[in-house]
């Protein structure tokens, strides 16, 4: 099968940490991957935003990803791309009239737009994954959001009208459905995970004596350190590692970590907080190895990568009670669920795990095991591809290339 992505502003090229480069970055480029292991013909559609890089490139993983030229040639916050969206919509319709792939695939709600524009001139069918939802975002962000003003009844509208919808949580399913989507053409696909890269087995980052919480994500506030940084003072003997954010001493200038640096000098634990600032994907397992507790506190999350890579890690999570996470991180096995923005939870959790060795073994073997069963890349291509085989009509099942990874 002929299989267009369209990821307007995250590429699966970029290097991670940024605050418009996440986790939707790592589903676009490992779920790409993992079907193009599976036999389908695989072209990634992002945004140029940088002069220098070729129209095409062929990645090792055997996906092709396209730089579209949309709006100037240089990054963007993604809050400023719709007025590009047209442009965009443009070029995919004339590269698929000279092409033409068998299902076009958006991620996030601006791809979506311009997939529609195209997909429906050309008759083909569209499938829709949000990776985060405007009305939610606007739930908890309130007058911080800088989505486009725009953004509600565009977004409601692609969701009514995608030949299917990919949701990636439970939690999802039902705000689209507020949304006006019909629940018979939508299906829950979760985010995965790299068995073979996320392991418990392999090198650990050094540590020092202390207990270690390692956290990790974009440096914007809604990922909720703070609300970390705040459990320390009740964490005695325990160092916080922030991981994520610009590049070595770069972080240090970064708003976001002066605010936390500035709120855990109020707090007395500056000592006990460092950040790491960006790591390179195939150096985060050690350092997720390294941690006695994986910390994920975000205000809200769509769905959340981080708690996955712990888990296929073999460490125990503790994470907030939202989105993907109440999917994911089932509480007291393979971790434990937070009351999102309580410090006081937080620390009672990671302290009841501190002091049971035992417990936070097993929970980690426990996340271990799920993770295998469920989320491996290879079953989320699987679960992908029926999706596309029901709305491509006639169509052979590919043959896979190479064997599913068993992790």
């Amino acid at each position: 099968m002929k299989i267009a992505m369209v990821s307007e502003h995250a590429s699966p090229l970029a290097a991670l940490g940024g605050v418009d480069a996440g986790g939707q970055n790592v589903h676009v480029a490992e779920l790409s991957a993992a079907l193009a292991r599976r036999g389908h013909q695989v072209s990634v559609y992002t945004r140029r935003d940088d002069a220098a890089l070729p129209e095409r490139v062929q990645t090792a993983q055997g996906y092709t990803v396209v730089h579209v030229p949309a709006g100037p040639a240089e990054r963007l916050p993604k809050d400023e791309l719709l007025s590009y969206m047209g442009p965009f919509a443009q070029f995919l319709d004339a590269h698929w009239a000279a092409d033409r792939p068998d299902v076009a695939h958006a991620h996030f709600w601006m791809s979506g737009i311009a997939t529609q524009l195209a997909a429906r001139h050309l008759n083909l069918p569209a499938v829709q994954t949000f990776h985060a939802l405007g009305v939610v975002k606007r739930r908890h962000q309130g007058k911080q959001d800088t989505s486009p003003p725009d953004r509600l009844h565009l977004e409601a509208m692609v969701a009514r009208t995608a030949t299917w919808v990919a949701a990636t949580c439970t939690d999802e399913v039902f705000e689209l459905m507020r949304m006006g989507r019909t629940r018979d053409r939508t299906s829950v696909v979760p985010c995965g995970v790299d068995l073979d890269l996320f392991s418990p087995d392999g090198p650990a980052a050094p540590r020092s004596e202390h207990h270690r919480i390692v956290s990790v994500g974009r440096f914007v506030p809604r990922k909720g350190f703070d609300i970390v940084v705040r459990a320390l003072p009740h964490l005695p003997g325990t160092e916080l590692v922030i991981v994520g954010g610009p590049d070595g001493a770069a972080v240090q200038s970064d708003p976001e970590a002066r605010r936390l640096m500035a709120l855990a000098a109020q707090l007395g634990v500056a000592d006990r907080v460092r950040l790491y600032g960006s790591v390179a994907r195939e150096d985060m397992p050690a350092l997720l190895r390294s941690a006695d507790v994986v910390a994920c506190t975000p205000w809200y999350e769509p769905f959340g990568i981080v708690p996955l890579e712990a888990m296929a890690c073999g460490v125990p999570v503790v994470a907030s009670a939202v989105g993907g996470m109440l999917d994911t991180v089932v509480h007291d096995v393979t971790g434990r669920l937070v009351k999102p923005k309580s410090p006081e939870e937080v620390a009672k959790a990671v302290n009841d795990l501190l002091r049971d060795d035992f417990m936070r073994q097993s929970m980690g073997a426990a996340g271990r095991d799920r993770a295998r069963a469920r989320y491996s890349w290879d079953r989320v291509a699987a679960d992908t591809e029926r999706i596309y085989q029901r709305v491509v009509p006639d169509r052979v099942p590919a043959v896979a290339t190479t064997s599913a990874s068993s992790g």
